[in-house]
C-alpha cells in the first residue's frame, strides 16, 4: 500500500500576533532615557524610585517617633537615689547651643538648593526623552552647580553639629552626664548619621554624572536624593522644636 507526503518551506518564517505577522513593537528601545528592550520607561522608573524611598524612610520614621515618646515619658519619671532610698528627679534641662540655629539655616538652605537640583536635572530629562536624537548639548545647559552646592552645606551642617557637640561638652553636658542631655547626644548623632547617607548619595549622584550615565539614570538618583534630603531637613527641624519646647 503507497503512501503519499507533501513537504513545503518557508523561506521567510516570522512570529506572528495576527494576520499581518508583525511582530510587537518594543516600547523605549535604549534611548537616552536609559531604558533598554523590555525595560519600563523613565516614568515608571521614577515611580518604583520613589515607593523604594517612601518604604526606606518608614523605619527611620518609625525610630524616631519611638525616640521622642521615650524623650517625652522620660521626663515625668523619677529614679531612685541609692544615697536616700527615696524618688527623685533628675532631668535637667539642657540649653542648646545657638549654633544649632545656624545650622538649621545651613540645612534649610541646602534643601532649597537640593530642590533647584532636582527640578533641573528634570527638565534635562523631559526634554531628552521627547527628542528623538538627543545629544550632548542637552547635559551642557546645567549652568549651576546646585548639587555641588547642596553637598558643600551638608558638610557644613555636619561640622556644625560637631562643633555643637564641643560647646555642649565645654558646658559640663556629656552624654552620660544627665538624661536629658544623653537624650540630646541621642537624637542629633542619630540625625546627622541619617544625614550622611544624604551625602553619600549626593556623591553617587556627582559619580554618575562623571561616568556619563544617562540624563534619565541621573534624574532618578537626584530625585531620590532630593526627597530623601528634605525628609532630613523636615526631620531636623522637628527635633530641634522637640528638644527646645518639650525639654
Amino acid at each position: 500500500m503507497a503512501s503519499f507526503s507533501t513537504t513545503a518551506t518557508v523561506d521567510d518564517p516570522r512570529i506572528s500576533l495576527g494576520d499581518d505577522g508583525i511582530l510587537p513593537p518594543v516600547r523605549d528601545g535604549g534611548g537616552d532615557d536609559g531604558s533598554g528592550p523590555g525595560l519600563p520607561d523613565y516614568a515608571t522608573r521614577l515611580r518604583r524610585a520613589r515607593l523604594g524611598l517612601l518604604v526606606a524612610l518608614t523605619p527611620i520614621l518609625m525610630l524616631f517617633v519611638s525616640f521622642s515618646s521615650a524623650y517625652v515619658m522620660r521626663q515625668g519619671l523619677p529614679t531612685l537615689d541609692p544615697r536616700t532610698n527615696a524618688l527623685v528627679r533628675d532631668w535637667i534641662p539642657v540649653t542648646l547651643p545657638k549654633l544649632l540655629l545656624i545650622n538649621t539655616g545651613v540645612l534649610i538652605l541646602s534643601s532649597v538648593f537640593m530642590e533647584l537640583a532636582r527640578r533641573q536635572i528634570k527638565g534635562q530629562a523631559v526634554l531628552a526623552s521627547a527628542e528623538s536624537a538627543p545629544g550632548a548639548s542637552v547635559v551642557d545647559q546645567m549652568k549651576i552647580p546646585w548639587l555641588s552646592l547642596t553637598l558643600v552645606l551638608g558638610l557644613a551642617f555636619l561640622l556644625g553639629q560637631w562643633m555643637a557637640w564641643r560647646q555642649l561638652a565645654a558646658n559640663g553636658f556629656y552624654v552620660a552626664t544627665t538624661p536629658s542631655s544623653s537624650f540630646v547626644y541621642l537624637l542629633t548623632g542619630t540625625h546627622a548619621i541619617h544625614l550622611m547617607g544624604g551625602v553619600l548619595a549626593l556623591f553617587v549622584a556627582g559619580i554618575a554624572s562623571l561616568l556619563r550615565r544617562s540624563v534619565a539614570t541621573r534624574s532618578i538618583v537626584v530625585d531620590v536624593t532630593a526627597w530623601y534630603w528634605h525628609f532630613m531637613a523636615g526631620l531636623w527641624i522637628y527635633i530641634l522644636c522637640l528638644l527646645e519646647f518639650a525639654g
